[in-house]
């Protein structure tokens, strides 16, 4: 799905939600907008400084470099990188996403970056830390993130295995 049928998609989605919920609760609409320009409002400030900040940092690493690690001729070790990089990408969705599209535009290829973006969302060692082991203890952290450890690789082999 190209970036503008996702948009049309998005926007066909957001304008049936304000249509339900017009006919459903009146006015409940209008709150919702106000929360969602006040989001934009803070996205559009994080996401281009966060761009440029990681556009920076991969500058500092040669082109030649990524095209070799994560490239399409990395094979399964640039699969392994992705995931190791995802596993300890910190930060949310306004940071994984931008490191991916940068990545991409420096030749990182899909294999490594489906692992990275699965990695990023299902391993994510920095929620781990801050969040499940405080409160859930280490046996249930250890425990789902054992059990989750082999999804990264997996899907950066089929995203691979789909792309040729």
């Amino acid at each position: 799905m190209s970036v503008s049928m996702g948009m049309f998609v998005a926007w066909g989605i957001a304008l049936a939600l304000v249509a339900f919920a017009q006919w459903k609760k009146p006015q409940a609409h209008k709150a919702a907008l106000r929360k969602g320009v006040d989001t934009a409002r803070t996205l559009l400030v994080r996401i281009p400084i966060i761009v440029i900040a990681i556009s920076l940092l991969v500058m500092l690493v040669p082109e030649q470099f990524i095209a070799e690690k994560l490239g399409e001729s990395a094979g399964v070790q640039g699969i392994v990188i992705g995931s190791l990089l995802g596993g300890f990408l910190p930060g949310g969705p306004s940071v994984a996403f931008p490191v991916v599209v940068v990545l991409m535009k420096e030749g990182a290829q899909g294999g490594p970056l489906i692992a990275l973006i699965t990695a990023w969302s299902v391993l994510a060692m920095h929620r781990m830390l801050f969040f499940e082991i405080p409160f859930m203890g280490v046996r249930f952290a250890a425990l789902r993130f054992a059990s989750s450890l082999i999804l990264p690789p997996i899907a950066g082999v089929l995203a691979a295995l789909i792309m040729h």
